[in-house]
């Protein structure tokens, strides 16, 4: 069981707007299903090193739209299991090294499957094998994260690691201070932050470096008014956002942006109604699945993202999603509590 990141259509199919802008539950659910049925198609194999990603989510794109059991949970859990290395690390496939961001990816799958169990019978003390691979990945002097072995540092990996720890119940192995004392170290003046000290602010980093503080409940050191004025201006006239000033508008935003200012109570802030009906002018309305942009190719990576959005603002028809997990938000107040 593994689901393709591409576009899965050989790129014969223009896709097909809505007429009008309802949300296609069943067409997204057929488009996710059919993804693992795809391996003679090119798309397919030039996204093996997303495999274990997009099998996250699609998951968890199913579990928004209320088909949680649309995917075999056994086949699915046995994937995940086929990606696991001795050192506690998951890769993108087997055979592929493993990583921080694979092995969070692989975390968020078993925890929204109730599967814990099932990695324990896997390995025997399981979790805390894999808890401690990405613990021996932080830096104890700046207390960021490497995402694998060979020592690139980003604050993804700081995010995906105390991500992963929070869920497995171990975030007591690492150090959590350090840990938030590097996410100040990113603040901009314009309040958002970068990849690292001194690099520009973007949404996708200020996604994980709120994210960061949120799950450590040190939202108290954030800058509300001007982190949230600098979310909300990413906003384009069409509705749609975008990640730092003058880019295109992409859908995958309407989740780094739009869960930002969830976290730092400023949703309110960004036009919602606009925002939602640009992502469901995003839709594949014959075939199913989200693009980047209207007309463009839908992926399965902007099918989550998209959705992730349509729940931040209640959309009819799909799950509420936790803004810091990305995880439908009763799974989330089972494994971490509320």
């Amino acid at each position: 069981m593994s689901l393709v990141a591409g576009p899965g259509r050989g790129g014969h199919h223009q896709p097909a707007l809505p007429d009008e802008l309802e949300l296609c539950v069943e067409k997204h659910v057929a488009y996710i299903k059919s993804l693992d049925t795809r391996k003679d198609e090119y798309e397919y194999w030039l996204t093996e090193h997303l495999r274990l990603n997009g099998l996250y989510w699609g998951l968890t794109a199913l579990h928004l739209l209320g088909h949680p059991d649309a995917l075999p949970r056994s086949e699915v859990i046995d994937f995940v299991m086929s990606c696991m290395h001795d050192n506690g690390g998951f890769s993108a496939a087997p055979g592929h090294d493993p990583h921080m961001l694979y092995t969070c990816s692989a975390v968020q799958i078993l925890a929204t499957l109730d599967a814990f169990g099932d990695l324990e019978a896997h390995v025997n003390g399981g979790k805390e094998k894999v808890a401690r691979y990405i613990a021996n990945l932080q830096d104890r002097d700046t207390g960021t994260f490497n995402g694998d072995g060979w020592g690139e540092k980003d604050t993804r990996f700081l995010f995906n690691a105390l991500l992963a720890l929070s869920l497995l119940g171990m975030m007591h192995l690492v150090d959590v201070q350090k840990g938030v004392e590097y996410v100040q170290s990113c603040a901009n003046f314009d309040g958002g932050y970068g990849t690292g000290p001194g690099a520009e602010s973007h949404a996708g980093q200020i996604y994980t470096c709120v994210g960061v503080l949120s799950i450590t409940k040190r939202l108290d050191l954030v800058d509300k008014e001007k982190l949230g004025a600098w979310l909300s201006d990413r906003q384009l006239p069409n509705g749609g956002l975008n990640g730092r000033p003058e880019k295109k508008e992409d859908v995958c935003y309407s989740w780094w942006v739009g869960s930002s200012l969830a976290m730092i109570d400023r949703l309110h802030w960004i036009d919602q109604e606009k925002l939602s009906k640009f992502i469901l002018q995003c839709q594949d309305s014959e075939l199913g699945g989200f693009a980047d942009r209207p007309g463009d190719m839908v992926d399965v990576f902007h099918t989550v993202f998209g959705l992730a959005g349509l729940s931040l603002m209640k959309h009819p028809g799909v799950r509420e999603v936790d803004p810091i997990y990305c995880m439908p938000k009763d799974i989330i107040n089972r494994v971490v509590g509320g």
